[in-house]
């Protein structure tokens, strides 16, 4: 299959680009070259990579609006635990749809993924065209999160067949997974090649509990066991000292910026400032939809900012630019994809976005644009991995999806 996007605003100037398969094959001026499908920007549409969320919990869209404004302890562990032991892998299934259906809606092509019922999403991820890092979740308490079940579902699974959607070995967090369980994750994400998605260092508390268990910080605690390496994407990491940035930095872990979650449930405020001195990959993530509560990474992008802003009381804390590549280029790296720019040779996974939408006006700057002016309305056509995935706001059987997705859910077992 292939696709000619003709006349698209690229870096300020008018561009054609032809995609063969999944990538971007050429990038040049009235291109005349034959395809399967063609989308004409007229001039009036602007091109930018795909967005990448790169710490989410999808299905948690079927908590949205439930047990606000508490702590996270309270949060976890008297609400949303108890209602997620009732779930379903159906739930799952449609949570999960319904999460990649706003994902799209807004930009996001690609997403890091930590949840149950892991063969449910990636069905859902493969009906709906989106590129995933599902992650195979460790965690003490729970049979469907213990490395026998990991083992056997990775097997099952066959990872090979899988693309565009990869996995990760997820172990939750400190807290709930225990010394021996962390070893093993390592070793086994060694084993098979596989990234670790992991939260860390989200609360003051985590710190605490950390230091009376094991008489260090959770970064130190890693590092002793041989823990950190490149292949670790740490969603949060607020609570860190300056010692653990440098371990952080040293091993190339790369830390995601979740910041309308944190405000949410009061984590704390991620050290931008002096994370940034470091040579550390800082992307950017939603977190869940129950604790957001929303997917929107233009708007995360836009809270995410202002927040240095403030924090730091210094207007030049972070730019634009620079929280637009958490989002694109910073979110490919740490995901070890090929995608976040658009060059010749990349994942052709492109976002279009409407320069006639009243937000697009005046046109001074286009990033700045897209991070302060929340131009979810202004996207117009989505691709991942070379296919159509919106076009012109439209996604295919949307609103019959949207039907029987509210079907299932109010007879969902979960509720009752």
């Amino acid at each position: 299959m292939s696709l000619l996007i003709k006349k698209v605003i690229l870096n300020g100037k008018e561009r054609d680009i032809f995609i063969e398969g999944d990538k971007i094959k050429k990038i040049g001026k009235n291109l005349n070259l034959k395809a399967n499908e063609k989308i004409d920007g007229k001039g009036e549409k602007a091109i930018i990579p795909g967005l990448i969320n790169c710490h989410t919990h999808s299905a948690m869209i079927l908590f949205r609006g439930l047990a606000e404004d508490l702590p996270l302890k309270d949060w976890l562990e008297k609400e949303i635990w108890p209602k997620e032991s009732k779930l379903k892998e159906d739930d799952v299934y449609w949570g999960t749809k319904l999460a990649i259906l706003e994902m799209i809606k807004s930009g996001t092509t690609t997403f890091n993924e930590m949840y149950w019922f892991e063969e449910a999403q990636i069905q859902a991820a493969k009906e709906m065209g989106i590129r995933a890092k599902i992650g195979l979740v460790l965690l003490d308490f729970l049979p469907m999160g213990s490395k026998d079940h990991i083992e056997k579902l990775y097997k099952k699974l066959e990872p090979k067949h899988l693309a565009p959607i990869t996995l990760t070995i997820a172990p939750h967090a400190i807290y709930t997974v225990s010394k021996e369980n962390l070893i093993w994750a390592k070793n086994f994400a060694k084993r098979q090649k596989l990234l670790i998605h992991m939260h860390l260092s989200e609360t003051e508390n985590e710190v605490k509990e950390c230091q009376r268990k094991y008489k260090m910080r959770p970064v130190e605690f890693l590092e002793k066991i041989g823990f950190l390496d490149k292949n670790c994407v740490f969603a949060h990491s607020i609570w860190l000292s300056d010692k653990e940035i440098k371990i952080l930095e040293k091993r190339g872990c790369s830390l995601v910026y979740n910041p309308t979650s944190n405000m949410k449930l009061a984590s704390g405020v991620f050290p931008w400032v002096k994370i940034k001195e470091r040579k550390i990959n800082v992307c950017l993530g939603t977190d869940g939809p129950a604790s957001n509560n929303s997917l929107n990474l233009f708007s995360e992008m836009k809270i995410g900012a202002l927040l240095q802003k403030i924090e730091n009381k210094d207007p030049t804390a972070i730019s634009a630019k620079e929280i637009f590549q958490m989002a694109t280029k910073n979110g490919a790296r740490a995901l070890r994809i090929n995608a976040g720019e658009i060059k010749v040779g990349k994942l052709a996974d492109l976002v279009l976005i409407d320069l006639n939408k009243i937000e697009m006006f005046p046109n001074y700057d286009l990033i700045s644009n897209l991070v302060y002016s929340d131009p979810k309305n202004c996207i117009s056509d989505v691709i991942c991995n070379g296919k159509i995935l919106m076009r012109e706001g439209k996604i295919e059987s949307e609103e019959k999806f949207l039907k029987n997705a509210k079907f299932k859910l109010q007879n969902a077992n979960w509720k009752k």
